[in-house]
């Protein structure tokens, strides 16, 4: 491509699409800013380091969420708002069973270990300290998030079925709205803290410094990548996938050849809660305190990594979350940490102005 060529093809782009090409040019402009602040020592290399691993981290978690409610809305047809608060579900149960299991033989009593209101440092809930306890409270936010949104469905959306989208969504508002309360009744609105202080870490030297990594960050990172491909395998490899997968191209062409509908629905929530408590504990692992709000909080997130990686699409959903993650933990090298939430939503408006389906547009369940 010559020097004509090139100028012309700019020369286009400044003249029919002004907006991008300012986007282009303040993207450059960040990034020479940065390469500035890393080599005046303004900002140090671990220190970029260390946002972009802490952002991939809270990414996958994101996406890991993000995968269940892409599936829901792919095949069910509605965005489910009642989401993140299955992931608040998930959460507390998970470690409701956690503290259970980790102070059986402390001084602390059962209520207080239930409802959470142990010292955590008495009770010692980590991944190195406190394994089986860590392993069970997932297991059980799985299960009870499953139970959870098996019983919603058969109580509130499957006699709405066929009621339309909206109905449906408002309904998932509802629903979330009832499960907040139900949490707040039992755990009211403080703030628990839940893992104890010392956390084993290890320090990864980077040239101008070292980045922490805890224990509880690489339960977290291989958790999420398990359950990722685990999805993975299950929407290629089984009947079951290939089933929810046509349901998403088609559903009145799947019903017509004979797949059981009911059944993929089924299938669906499993495994989109599943996912969503999975992540709500995880997530709580990650940060060592949680309330009522957690799910509710995370919600725009996971929607944002949902519609920036392409409604309908699994891994879509994993790379929109960890775009968002790595975006919003990056932007701490140039503003405070109270708008980090709205650089990774500038992020994801930016790029649906020029690529409205999202980066993996089109793909459905896959």
């Amino acid at each position: 491509m010559g020097v004509s060529e090139t100028y012309e093809r700019g020369r286009r782009l400044l003249v029919e699409r002004p907006f991008l090409a300012l986007v282009v040019v303040v993207g450059v402009l960040l990034f020479l800013d940065l390469l500035y602040k890393l080599g005046t020592g303004a900002v140090g290399i671990a220190t970029v380091v260390g946002h972009v691993w802490n952002g991939t981290v809270i990414g996958l978690i994101i996406g890991l969420a993000g995968i269940g409610l892409s599936l829901t809305y792919s095949i069910l047809g509605f965005a489910n708002f009642s989401h993140g608060d299955y992931l608040t579900a998930g959460a507390f149960s998970g470690w409701a069973t956690s503290y259970l299991v980790a102070g059986l033989g402390s001084s602390a009593d059962l209520a207080a270990l239930f409802l959470l209101t142990a010292s955590p440092r008495a009770v010692g809930v980590t991944i190195a300290s406190k394994p089986l306890a860590v392993f069970l409270g997932l297991g059980v936010a799985v299960v009870f998030t499953v139970v959870l949104a098996l019983f919603l469905d058969r109580v509130v959306y499957e006699p709405m079925r066929d009621a339309g989208g909206i109905s449906l969504l408002i309904a998932s508002i509802g629903v979330a709205l009832a499960i907040r309360y139900a949490v707040v009744f039992v755990y009211s609105t403080d703030i628990r803290g839940l893992t104890a202080g010392d956390v084993p870490r290890s320090r990864l030297t980077i040239v101008d410094g070292a980045v922490v990594i805890d224990a509880h960050e690489v339960a977290l990172v291989v958790g999420a990548v398990a359950l990722m491909l685990g999805v993975h395998l299950l929407l290629q490899r089984t009947t079951l996938g290939k089933a929810m997968r046509a349901m998403a191209d088609n559903k009145d062409l799947a019903r017509v050849t004979g797949i059981p509908t009911e059944r993929v629905i089924t299938a669906t929530w499993i495994i989109g809660a599943a996912l969503a408590g999975s992540a709500g504990y995880l997530i709580a692992l990650k940060r060592g305190a949680m309330n009522y709000n957690l799910g509710w909080v995370l919600l725009l997130l996971i929607f944002a990594a949902v519609i920036l990686g392409g409604i309908g699409s699994v891994y879509g959903a994993i790379l929109g979350g960890v775009a968002i993650g790595v975006v919003n933990n990056l932007s701490l090298v140039w503003i405070p940490s109270d708008f980090a939430r709205v650089a990774a939503f500038l992020i994801m408006i930016l790029i649906l102005l020029f690529r409205p389906e999202g980066i993996y547009g089109g793909v459905k369940t896959a």
